[in-house]
């Protein structure tokens, strides 16, 4: 493939960063920018570069991106997701669970309490968006009664989120990385946590001792605990292994059974509640759609052949060839804006380059495994700041700006890689 070729290939994804970067800048804000007209500019972009085409043609490549089943798995999820949020805080049950947590968990150990649950729950379950959908609602509504910035603690969760998502063995970015690279899943789990414990380690003293402390008086009344059984579900069912389309679904269902039977709620107002639900997912759902047709029209054009070609020319050593096989993860998953994608693209290069430059297949599984969360943290369209966004009614920008666990864990895959770390 020509350079021009291959430059206009990944055109779109330029178009889309630079019209969102571009808009929030001259916004001076950007949650006054939306990031779904970002996506249609590039993808009216895209579909005029695509020569060789007629139009059904490239709406049809177009299309079939939007309608992958990864990421209609993910509208499911982002339906559920919304409708249970909204019932559960219309009964109640957001009230009581951060009532419940605020009188449990002493004021100078929350937020560190909250990342340390937030990295249990997503290490058991397997995935940062199960635990996001969990524990988001539940910190929003606990911010302002603590006197804490809602992102703040937000992004708390997301970070522990991906601590969990990129070392669980029933993450299916774990089962990506490992299958690809021929490795078993505790040695990539050994190597995995040698490099990411440190970032853990440093992020929890910063939500310890950090100048943003929780401050609030301790809560005198009583606390309606029989209420926060719908979000204590759905903490059980996942920690269970419960697939999270069924955790929602029953976390729902719950809910809305306890406000019928205490009378709290009538029918009509549990379909209101579920209706608000749905609409608050709305930008979320366009944004994956057009996420998934953008990037099947770079795939089309050959961006990420390209990109393999370009990034592997050059490799001299080990050194080389792990800083490569990290740098095109992270590229293809700002490309896809999905990490178990980007693994599942780059797997197979990654393979080759480790078996040419002695590069252990523990260590490139990680490799990829660690540096697509790291991405994956600060990508505004990503699903987990998406749903973080929409669950709390924040930019996704505004969390970005106090995730410390996803930039702790890049710095460690950089020391890891010019050290040789860790060492058997």
């Amino acid at each position: 493939m020509k350079s021009s070729q291959g430059i206009l290939a990944l055109s779109p994804v330029v178009v889309l960063l630079v019209v969102y970067l571009c808009g929030a800048l001259l916004a001076g804000d950007f949650y006054r920018v939306s990031i779904a007209v970002a996506f249609v500019v590039a993808a009216v972009y895209g579909l005029i570069i695509m020569r060789g085409y007629n139009l059904q043609e490239r709406i049809g490549v177009f299309s079939r991106g939007a309608a992958n089943p990864d990421i209609m798995y993910m509208i499911w999820i982002f339906c559920l997701a919304g409708i249970f949020a909204s019932s559960a805080k219309a009964m109640g049950a957001v009230d009581a669970t951060v009532a419940l947590t605020l009188k449990i968990v002493p004021n100078n150990f929350l937020p560190a309490g909250i990342f340390i649950a937030a990295c249990f729950i997503s290490m058991a379950i397997g995935t940062s968006v199960g635990t996001i959908v969990a524990l988001t609602p539940v910190v929003t509504a606990m911010a302002p009664q603590v006197g804490c910035d809602t992102a703040w603690l937000v992004a708390i969760v997301v970070g522990g989120a991906f601590f969990g998502d990129n070392l669980s063995f029933i993450s299916d970015t774990t089962i990506a990385a490992t299958q690809s690279q021929g490795c078993k899943m505790k040695d990539k789990f050994k190597t995995n946590f040698s490099i990411v414990l440190p970032a853990a380690l440093v992020t929890l003293c910063i939500y310890l001792f950090g100048n943003q402390a929780a401050e609030y008086v301790a809560i005198q009344q009583s606390v309606e605990w029989f209420k926060a059984v719908p979000y204590l579900l759905v903490i059980i069912l996942a920690l269970m292994g419960v697939n999270v389309l069924v955790v929602l679904i029953a976390g729902t269902i719950v809910a809305d059974l306890m406000a019928l039977i205490s009378g709290d709620m009538q029918l009509l107002t549990l379909f209101t509640a579920a209706g608000e639900g749905l609409n608050s997912m709305c930008e979320l759902i366009l944004v994956t759609l057009l996420a998934g047709g953008v990037m099947a029209i770079v795939r089309q054009l050959g961006g990420f052949d390209y990109l393999i070609e370009r990034l592997t020319k050059n490799i001299a050593s080990r050194r080389g060839a792990e800083a490569v096989i990290a740098l095109l993860t992270g590229i293809t998953n700002l490309c896809t804006a999905n990490n178990t994608i980007a693994i599942l693209t780059v797997g197979p290069i990654a393979r080759d380059l480790s078996a040419r430059y002695s590069v252990p297949p523990r260590k490139s599984a990680s490799l990829m495994d660690t540096i697509s969360c790291f991405v994956q943290g600060f990508l505004p369209y990503g699903a987990q700041l998406l749903m973080a966004a929409g669950l709390a009614a924040i930019s996704p920008m505004d969390i970005i700006l106090h995730l410390y666990y996803p930039f702790l864990i890049f710095v460690m895959v950089v020391i890891s890689i010019i050290l040789h770390f860790p060492k058997r």
